[in-house]
């Protein structure tokens, strides 16, 4: 008998659309994913679950969310959640902010407790050519489903640097809205490496916090890509300083966290060091839709086309899609989470008018 409903990815709007889905006795499929080394990355939890300290996300704040996320989630994911980070205590009391997978667990196991079924596989192809339609599964098993939820998410563009990838979390992030204004960057000069509009309103963001007394602005050419408007801005803050024609050749740190950037001229190829406690990378992202092989339409981007306003079916009826695979300009946990429930109404009337639900 075909699934009412397959859910595509397991982050916030995965694991939203799961919750809600469940709640309306439609017995969700939710496909994890896994992680390949051959380019399929759809991750399981999301982008979320290589986030540190998350303090914008409604509902958590600073606390003992340490002991809490420990007595709600099954001790068997236990392997999954980071150690409490040294100081967790303010003035003899938890200060401990919500962690990423620790954030992720608590919607996985929310939808669990509804009896959302999750299978950590990937989903490397559909069959829309009759219905019910088919997800097929990266060992070549079918399975047959009314309807599709599409939230495998977008994954953000990094240089490649090994450096970078060994201070990940520790210095180096992708979100300057997501972690710029933590604890960790409090008094550093921060990096934000990339011209376009994303980099300068990431570079504007970090210059607004009062905490942060520089950011370095590193430009692979002598001049941005970004409108003339969101450069007028960048170059004009005295908080921003801008290194044209440079890009970013090392990231130097202690073993612990970023302390500084190797940069290399574009010109001459000369290098030069840069102080800084941060660098954050903004040179776009990259949504997961390549496993759609054209399928369903989406933009310039290759962002998924929502094709009614504020529904989220896409061009394929009975197919809809939650988070940043179809959000090219929030991209915030809160807001994936919030279409993911959209999508699991918009699928109950759906069925309910196909007479399935």
């Amino acid at each position: 008998m075909p699934e009412k409903v397959v859910i595509i990815g397991s982050g916030p709007a995965g694991w939203s659309a799961a919750i809600y889905a469940a709640r309306a006795n439609l017995n969700p499929l939710v496909f994890e994913g896994t992680v390949n080394p051959d380019g399929v990355h759809m991750i399981p939890l999301g982008q979320l679950a290589y986030t540190t300290e998350v303090e914008n996300y409604p509902g958590f704040p600073v606390g003992d969310v340490f002991s809490f996320v420990r007595s709600a989630v099954d001790s068997s994911r236990e392997w999954n959640f980071p150690d409490a980070p040294e100081g967790h205590t303010k003035n003899d009391k938890p200060h401990y902010a919500v962690q990423g997978t620790e954030l992720m667990e608590l919607m996985r196991q929310q939808a669990l407790n509804f009896d959302t079924r999750a299978i950590e596989d990937d989903i490397v192809d559909i069959d829309i050519s009759s219905k019910p339609y088919k997800v097929i599964r990266r060992n070549g098993e079918t399975v047959e489903t009314h309807a599709i939820i599409i939230a495998t998410g977008a994954r953000a563009n990094y240089l490649g640097l090994d450096s970078e990838e060994e201070y990940k979390n520790k210095g180096v992030s992708a979100c300057a809205v997501c972690d710029g204004g933590l604890p960790f960057f409090g008094g550093k000069e921060l990096a934000v490496v990339g011209g376009g509009d994303s980099a300068v309103e990431e570079a504007s963001y970090l210059a607004n916090l009062k905490n942060c007394p520089q950011v370095h602005m590193i430009v692979r050419r002598d001049e941005m890509r970004a409108s003339p408007i969101l450069r007028d801005r960048a170059i004009n803050n005295p908080k921003i300083e801008i290194h044209w024609n440079s890009v970013v050749d090392e990231v130097l740190g202690d073993g612990k966290e970023v302390t500084g950037l190797r940069l290399k001229s574009t010109v001459d190829d000369s290098t030069s060091e840069l102080s800084v406690g941060g660098m954050f990378v903004a040179i776009g992202h990259t949504p997961n839709t390549a496993f759609l092989n054209g399928k369903i339409d989406v933009n310039d981007k290759g962002y998924i086309n929502w094709t009614k306003s504020f529904r989220t079916d896409t061009s394929v009826e009975g197919i809809f899609a939650a988070g940043d695979v179809a959000d090219d300009y929030y991209r915030q946990a809160i807001t994936s989470a919030g279409t993911g429930c959209m999508a699991a109404l918009d699928v109950e009337r759906w069925l309910t008018d196909k007479g399935v639900a």
